[in-house]
């Protein structure tokens, strides 16, 4: 009896704690292009300590890389909303475009940067890099967990 009490408090407690993130998700208000720049110059000064004129040259890095990302989204939930998948020469192409943008950002910002802060543009680049992966990997588990709650109702 304490067992199924138990399970019951801790299968009631996830519900909660996912029907709030759903609702997190949904009230997050939409940034334009220029706000999410605007908030990243900003975020690197602060952790780079960057000059007036660094700032400048990044800015239009920035806003370009923003632009890309969130015109990609847009394809991706129009692809979702047809139920189509890329097929293997499209993945590649999008994935091979991705690095060369990566190699080209971390080349213009290595020319833009002084040495100790393009150090340390590295090192918060591999802790975003690390973040991703953990959230990619909640995201795996979140979905196997709904893919067994609908087999479990179809049965």
């Amino acid at each position: 009896m304490r067992k199924l009490a138990s399970i019951l408090v801790l299968v009631f407690a996830f519900t909660l704690t996912v029907e709030a993130q759903k609702m997190r998700n949904q009230k997050r208000p939409k940034l334009t292009v220029e706000q999410q720049t605007d908030l990243a110059v900003k975020k690197m000064t602060l952790a780079l300590d960057l000059t007036e004129k660094q700032q400048n040259q990044i800015e239009p890095l920035i806003k370009a890389k923003v632009s890309k990302r969130k015109a990609m989204m847009e394809k991706r939930l129009e692809m979702r909303k047809n139920n189509t998948k890329p097929t293997a020469d499209e993945m590649y192409k999008m994935q091979a475009e991705r690095l060369d943008d990566q190699i080209a950002m971390k080349n213009r910002m290595k020319n833009i940067l002084k040495k100790e802060q393009f150090e340390k543009f590295e090192k918060m680049a591999r802790g975003r890099k690390m973040k991703g992966k953990k959230m990619m990997k909640k995201r795996g588990a979140m979905k196997k967990i709904k893919m067994l709650k609908e087999r479990k109702e179809d049965n």
